[in-house]
């Protein structure tokens, strides 16, 4: 049967002529999804799209449907083909690896295909309870206010949007922020996407005062102090304090205790990116280090990365429910409410965010939390930045490798060294080195520049490393440095 005819019989609709074939075509895309993640630790880390493969993904606009046989087949064919983030030996950037018990609520999510915009339904209270676990698992208080979000980018600009808009009394939701001078402050290690966010809130980047570190990659306190006593004495307006647990390039965590104290005396709104960092909380080895993270204004994080929730799923939460309320809520007659019937549930999450329609990301981070409880996944954490420190022993303790920053929790930085070469050429060795690691499909670190040098970086953010996945990376490392420089 073609897919004209098969669609004519349909007379407009999209669901399946063949029901019963549709579900053996599911079940069986299952098996193979389950089989590819079974297998995760199985072939190269990273495998590329082949050549061959890229023209199915260069088609015109289908007017005739390839039919739901072919669709399948193409969905099965590019299971192989991603990141490699479900690799044991992917220690590139952030990523986390994901969960099988998440495809089961993937497919939840998509057969009920909620929007989490508002109105009084059961995907709402699935969302209403993580956020009181998230709130529990950072010692918020009770009232505080939360959404869940596509990541810590969105989230960051929704906790600024608010100490935004309380530093200019709610005036800036009709009149723009016109010549405030709003100023706010982070370190020169914190994520870009704070500069973004205050570009997108019409701050402009030139607002965000990028502080330099200590020898620790933690925030200057006394830089910090300086800077905000110059900025008012010439005018200028101090409205938010940004610290980070967790720095992207080698996950240092600023001292966030001081910082709130900081924002206190200086009346600032305290905001944490805590992208993944701020996980570290269900950890008993990272927990002490997070301490005052419960004091902040508001906080941005990833369930996809320390969490291992599938992507995409990020968090805010904001201290103040009536100050987040205030900064977004906008209810026209269409979205009006009710004490009965379907548009209840009152306050709805589209007064706390920018997005009427949102996905049911929440599912997904109940499924995780309620199946393996915060206990085994802190166990995960302390695996992940144990395995760290073993890497940055290994480094020190080897005569032609250089540990390039302190290993704060699960990122080790480090090159090969080699006599003979001068900074440039090792900097190229270290470059060379991590694309044929990639490449030969060993392992997927990244790269990054520490003091104007190249790092080869480690992340270690995935429940499948095992300590012998390390000894694996350092000893290729090693081995194709001395393949380059033979």
């Amino acid at each position: 049967m073609t897919a004209k005819s098969d669609r004519s019989k349909a007379r407009g609709g999209l669901d399946p002529e063949n029901w019963e074939n549709f579900r053996a075509r599911a079940h069986a895309l299952l098996d193979a999804a389950i089989d590819r993640m079974q297998g995760a630790e199985q072939g190269p880390v990273w495998t590329p799209l082949p050549e061959e493969d890229k023209c199915h993904y260069d088609i015109p606009l289908p007017r005739d449907g390839m039919g739901s046989d072919a669709v399948a087949r193409q969905l099965e064919q590019l299971l192989p083909y991603g990141v490699g983030n479900t690799h044991p030996r992917f220690f590139g950037w952030v990523h986390g690896t994901g969960t099988p018990g998440n495809m089961l609520a993937e497919i939840v999510a998509s057969a009920m295909n909620a929007n989490l915009g508002g109105r009084d339904h059961g995907a709402i209270y699935v969302e209403k309870q993580v956020l009181a676990w998230v709130r529990d698992m950072f010692g918020f208080p009770d009232g505080a206010s939360g959404l869940i979000v596509s990541g810590t980018s969105i989230a960051t600009i929704v906790a600024l949007k608010a100490a935004r808009d309380r530093a200019l009394a709610w005036t800036s939701r009709a009149n723009g922020v016109g010549g405030a001078n709003l100023v706010g402050y982070t370190s020169d290690q914190t994520h870009s996407c704070v500069a973004r966010a205050f570009d997108i809130l019409g701050l402009g980047s030139g607002a965000l005062r990028k502080l330099p570190t200590n020898t620790s990659f933690q925030i200057d306190l006394n830089a910090l102090c300086a800077q905000i006593a110059e900025d008012r004495a010439a005018g200028l307006q101090p409205f938010v304090l940004i610290g980070t647990a967790g720095a992207v390039n080698m996950g240092a965590i600023d001292d966030l205790s001081a910082l709130a104290d900081i924002a206190r005396d200086e009346q600032l709104w305290l905001h944490v990116d805590g992208a993944f960092g701020a996980l570290g909380v269900l950890s008993d080895r990272v927990r002490p280090k997070l301490s005052g993270l419960e004091r902040a204004d508001s906080l941005a994080f990833d369930f996809h990365k320390w969490m291992h929730v599938t992507y995409d799923a990020g968090c805010v939460l904001i201290r103040d429910e009536a100050d987040h309320r205030r900064a977004f809520s906008e209810r026209p007659d269409y979205l009006k409410g009710a004490t009965r019937g379907l548009a209840a549930g009152n306050p709805w999450p589209v007064e706390y965010g920018p997005e009427l329609s949102r996905g049911f990301r929440a599912l997904k981070v109940w499924t995780q939390i309620a199946e393996h409880g915060t206990d085994r996944l802190g166990a995960m954490v302390d695996r992940n930045c144990a395995q760290a420190a073993a890497l940055g022993q290994m480094v020190e303790s080897a005569a032609d490798m250089e540990l390039m920053a302190p290993v704060a929790l699960n990122i080790c930085c480090f090159r090969a060294v080699r006599s003979g070469l001068d900074e440039t050429g090792l900097d190229a060795l270290n470059e060379e080195i991590v694309i044929r690691l990639q490449e030969q499909g060993i392992a997927a670190p990244s790269m990054t520049k520490l003091h104007g040098r190249t790092a080869i970086r480690v992340n270690i953010t995935n429940h499948r490393t095992r300590d012998e996945d390390i000894e694996i990376l350092f000893s290729a490392v090693r081995r194709i440095a001395d393949e380059i420089t033979a």
